[in-house]
């Protein structure tokens, strides 16, 4: 009997070790996997504080630019004072010859994003995470301080047509000014032309519309095509994306219904026969890396970075 009872206590004694020993063994291997998830969260918040990490920019500026039928580019250069007109009245483009060209908003963005020296500017209904706005004068580019005119780089988002445009193209026209569609101008983050528009009640004709020019009006374009074709999906809508200049020249010969400009219209165009429209005004932003320190800058810094005064960093700070 005591044989028994002490084959009875020492295996008790020994499950009671083998659990304790388990347990001890499953807590170091908790402790090891909090200490894991510790150091991974540690690794992840020193690699996002690396990525956010900003340095006042050093070397030579790289100025980037957009090309010369960009209505965005017109209108920049026309309020920063870099179009000058010389002693004929004939307007003068300034723009320093060292400056990188690009042809759309998407590859402004990619080019600066991708380089530290670089400044450039796009449309402010466009601007995106993967670079950074400056203040213009100590006002933020935002939609809300271009409609209060704090923010003082704006120009305005025009459509053009010529006479005896279709009556698809004339819904279409009527929708993006009314309730609904200036509604979509404002989610996208430009700026309404129409507070007091009235909703839409078009026909809701069949055909095709052909839409052609800016690179800065192409997304908001998209937007108000998607909210037409819900409520006229009859209608069938064909957007290309190229310059202000070439949707002028495309409506003024026929080759679009309805052309697209992110500047006013030129005395030429109008003579030719288009009539333009407002549908939304838009702010320029002036943007940088995201690895650059600078918040503010003024309008004539800008100028003179664009006309090839200043192009060195350092020489603004």
């Amino acid at each position: 009997m005591k044989k028994k009872m002490l084959a009875a206590i020492l295996m008790g004694t020994m499950v009671f070790g083998l659990a304790a020993c388990g347990n001890e063994s499953g807590n170091d291997e908790n402790a090891n996997k909090e200490t894991t998830n510790k150091e991974a969260t540690n690794q992840e918040a020193s690699s996002g504080e690396a990525e956010k990490s900003t340095e006042a920019p050093k070397g030579e500026i790289s100025v980037i630019s957009r090309e010369e039928g960009s209505g965005t580019r017109s209108a920049f250069i026309e309020l920063f004072g870099i179009e000058e007109k010389d002693a004929s009245g004939e307007k003068i483009d300034n723009t320093t010859e060292d400056a990188q060209v690009t042809n759309n908003t998407s590859v402004m963005m990619t080019s600066v994003a991708g380089n530290p020296q670089a400044i450039g500017y796009i449309s402010l209904g466009s601007l995106d995470d993967p670079v950074k706005a400056l203040k213009v004068d100590g006002a933020e580019a935002t939609a809300e301080n271009v409609k209060s005119d704090t923010y003082k780089i704006a120009r305005p988002f025009n459509i053009a047509t010529k006479e005896g445009v279709s009556e698809t193209a004339q819904d279409f026209i009527s929708y993006i000014l009314s309730q609904e569609g200036q509604k979509i101008v404002e989610d996208n983050g430009y700026i309404s032309v129409g507070d007091d528009a009235a909703a839409y009640a078009g026909t809701k004709p069949s055909g095709k519309i052909v839409i052609a020019g800016s690179s800065s009006i192409t997304p908001v374009m998209e937007k108000l095509k998607e909210g037409y074709k819900e409520v006229n999906p009859n209608a069938e809508i064909e957007i290309q994306q190229s310059d202000s200049t070439t949707g002028m020249e495309s409506t003024v010969n026929g080759i679009c219904d309805i052309g697209m400009a992110s500047r006013e219209l030129k005395d030429s165009e109008i003579e030719a026969g288009l009539k333009g429209q407002e549908i939304a005004l838009d702010g320029i932003a002036v943007i940088v890396n995201n690895k650059n320190s600078m918040s503010d800058i003024t309008t004539d810094q800008v100028k003179d970075i664009y006309t090839g005064e200043i192009t060195e960093w350092s020489d603004l700070q």
